[in-house]
């Protein structure tokens, strides 16, 4: 038998992936429309009245995330995959918004259903900028606002929750988890790990690393100088309304170092896709707003020589980190760190800012001399990458 020509075997092989992708994207769009009509239903039940007309907000492997109608107004509903993982960040963010809720800083909880793993929360609208939106954008003064506004309002969040950690740990509990290792826990674990991926991708790992990274990992499990945190306050995770900054993603929440959340002000933004450089200035000032405020928890921050170590520490804890889910990635290829967004580093442009970042801490403060020697010996080793130097925020260019 003839065979076929292949134009025509390829012309056969693409209708039939054609109709193969419309079948499937039909399927997913016949599941979506499932999965949210339960989660209509399960909300309904949780919160005790109806809702209605479903607008999907968010939806990713970890949540999904829709805003409804009820009769007192609309609710945000949130819910998570029936997984561990899934389970962990429902009782985290149910038990951080129960937390705070009358604070002021966050939308309040209106039900949660263990169950279901589903959350209700109050809606804070649908017209209010991130930070992320304002550094992104091109009007300074808007950003620089709403930076100064962020780094008080977590510092307010902050104070607002002082001394109240065992009332943190009853709600995880009441929702079915515990929040008493938390960064604690995976921080440290992923540190531990550099030696290994530093001999994997073929770099040389200095003599007595090991003793500088116990050194940093133990700021993170002596319990000092703890303070409330949503644990992911990226720059997106957030909402700056008419009456002030509202954080809106606690899967993370808990008590941690308070140089892990200063940290985001000196780094930048030590875990986020969005990063850029911030005016010198600004930066300060916004450090300055928040420890001014965690000072007065934590009289001992007031303290140059405790801030500053605390905040190398932290400094260097969240680029060591950064490396463990980058660094092979970055020597593997080049790319944005969101594909889906206009304006993103790349992953080189941020492991070297971040490099030269803690090289130049490291420097000043003569501490960590084995980390020091690391980071130079990978600025030196990576500059064939030509990447270039991480730009000022879009606002401040």
């Amino acid at each position: 038998m003839r065979s076929q020509p292949f134009c025509q075997y390829h012309a056969s092989f693409v209708r039939w992936s054609s109709g193969l992708r419309a079948s499937c994207a039909s399927t997913r769009a016949l599941v979506g429309l499932l999965v949210v009509t339960d989660l209509v239903e399960a909300g309904s039940a949780a919160l005790g009245r109806p809702l209605s007309d479903p607008e999907r907000l968010a939806s990713s492997e970890r949540s999904v995330v829709l805003r409804c109608r009820s009769s007192a107004g609309s609710v945000v509903v949130k819910s998570y995959p029936a997984d561990g993982e899934g389970t962990a960040s429902f009782a985290a963010e149910a038990a951080g918004l129960e937390f705070t809720s009358g604070t002021g800083l966050a939308p309040d909880l209106l039900a949660a259903e263990p169950d279901e793993r589903l959350i209700v929360m109050a809606d804070l609208g649908g017209d209010s900028p991130s930070l992320a939106d304002l550094l992104l954008g091109r009007s300074p003064g808007p950003a620089r606002y709403g930076l100064l506004s962020w780094a008080r309002a977590c510092g307010e969040l902050a104070v607002r929750t002082a001394g109240r950690q065992p009332e943190l740990t009853a709600l995880a509990g009441k929702y079915g988890a515990s929040l008493t290792a938390g960064v604690r826990e995976w921080l440290p674990r992923r540190i531990r790990e550099i030696p290994d991926l530093l001999t994997s991708l073929s770099f040389a790992v200095p003599d007595q690393l090991g003793n500088d990274l116990a050194e940093v990992t133990e700021l993170l499990v002596t319990g000092r100088f703890e303070v409330f945190s949503p644990g992911d306050i990226c720059p997106d995770n957030n909402l700056i309304t008419a009456g002030g900054v509202r954080f809106i993603d606690f899967e993370n929440a808990g008590f941690h170092s308070v140089f892990l959340d200063a940290a985001y002000l000196r780094m930048p933004f030590s875990t986020c896709w969005c990063v850029f450089a911030l005016p010198g200035d600004l930066a300060a000032e916004a450090e300055g707003g928040y420890r001014e405020l965690v000072s007065t928890v934590h009289v001992e921050l007031a303290d140059d020589e405790i801030w500053s170590r605390g905040l190398r520490l932290a400094t260097t804890a969240w680029t060591l980190h950064a490396m463990t889910y980058l660094l092979d990635r970055g020597v593997e290829a080049d790319a944005s760190l969101n594909p889906d967004a206009s304006l993103a580093p790349t992953k080189r442009q941020l492991l070297r800012h971040r490099w030269r970042t803690l090289a130049d801490e490291l420097d000043r403060a003569g501490e960590l001399p084995a980390i020091r020697v690391l980071v130079g010996q990978l600025l030196a080793e990576t500059g064939l990458w030509l990447a270039p130097e991480l730009p000022p925020y879009p606002a401040f260019r």
